[in-house]
């Protein structure tokens, strides 16, 4: 806004941002970020905090919040700034809208998990009583800076945990999303989505990956933003993940939660002959090949059924189960029997 900008410019109040990054983003980039508000005269206050999956708490929202009351923040013009993963986004984004009921926020992703997913949408949250994402809110940042160049630094490990968000999107939404990732997933990790001149094979399959990944999934939140209907194709891979991630912490992340979900999905789509054995084929070689696990010890056939109950709470009573019913294309499912589920889970293990 030119009137924001020009109030900004002619204030003779300094200008001031509140920064949350997470610790290990900090060692790697905290002196860039530090040298960036130093160069352009922003006084700042950086807190560096663990946030990962198992300090996700209402402890560490308070923590924030502390500092933010020391910072003394106007939430009228200073908002809050969120650089790291999906769990700091998570974080600081339930912190920025307790504060004085709403200050905003900006949204900085640094892997490529939060990059395609937490970036997008307007929920934040915290774990509680062992279960995810169970204290949050509806509060969309004011904006989300998206650069690719933080992607380099993260394990290969991290680059597939968030091809398996993409492949959700890929599955449920866009054969040609699908085909980019079976064509290029290998080149996509060696390469950890950074485009790189020479290699004409693969085109820019790292800009045009996160773009369409980023689209569709503004297409199926924006007209949905706060979940008034229940009927979610996003949430392919999140009716059993959730459960098997708490459960098992920390040996699955949580895209590969949501594949080891998916990989099982797509055995209940086989089954119930939404899928043939050779699209069920080439959705399992996908997975390989973007080195996701299609199976977990922990996703015991308890587990599946504990799980589907807990959807149900949460979800009107219905399952609302997503199933692909092709390769791109997908529909919400509220009719899979109990012998379905259990022939898939069969196959699914003996494969």
């Amino acid at each position: 806004d030119p009137q924001q900008i020009e109030l900004a410019t002619a204030s003779k109040r300094k200008l001031r941002r509140f920064i949350v990054i997470d610790e290990v983003v900090d060692k790697l980039y905290g002196s860039k970020v530090r040298q960036y508000f130093e160069e352009n005269n922003v006084q700042h206050k950086i807190l560096a905090l663990p946030t990962t999956e198992e300090t996700k708490s209402m402890d560490l929202v308070l923590n924030i919040l502390h500092e933010v009351q020391n910072f003394s923040l106007d939430r009228r013009t200073e908002p809050i700034i969120a650089i790291g993963g999906g769990v700091c986004l998570d974080i600081v984004g339930l912190a920025a809208s307790l504060y004085r009921r709403r200050t905003p926020y900006i949204r900085v992703p640094t892997t490529l998990l939060s990059y395609v997913d937490a970036s997008v949408g307007a929920k934040n949250g915290v774990n509680f009583l062992q279960c995810k994402n169970k204290l949050g809110g509806y509060t969309p940042p004011v904006a989300s800076f998206l650069d690719r160049s933080f992607i380099q630094s993260i394990p290969r490990r991290h680059i597939s945990n968030g091809l398996g968000e993409i492949l959700k999107m890929a599955l449920m939404k866009h054969k040609g999303l699908f085909d980019l990732l079976k064509n290029h997933g290998k080149y996509l990790l060696d390469t950890k989505f950074q485009s790189c001149n020479g290699f004409a094979d693969n085109g820019d399959a790292a800009m045009q990956t996160t773009r369409i990944a980023i689209e569709t999934m503004l297409e199926e939140l924006a007209p949905n933003l706060w979940e008034d209907d229940l009927d979610r194709l996003v949430d392919f891979g999140h009716l059993i993940s959730p459960e098997l991630e708490m459960r098992v912490l920390p040996s699955l992340m949580h895209g590969e939660a949501v594949n080891v979900d998916m990989a099982f999905m797509t055995y209940v789509a086989h089954a119930r002959g939404l899928l043939d054995a050779e699209e069920k084929e080439q959705i399992l070689q996908c997975m390989r090949g973007l080195e996701l696990p299609v199976w977990h010890s922990g996703c015991s056939w308890a587990l599946i059924q504990r799980a589907l109950r807990e959807r149900l709470k949460h979800s009107g009573g219905q399952p609302r189960m997503p199933l692909p019913t092709g390769l791109g294309v997908a529909d919400i499912f509220n009719d899979t029997s109990e012998e379905t589920l259990a022939r898939a889970y069969e196959l699914w293990v003996k494969d």
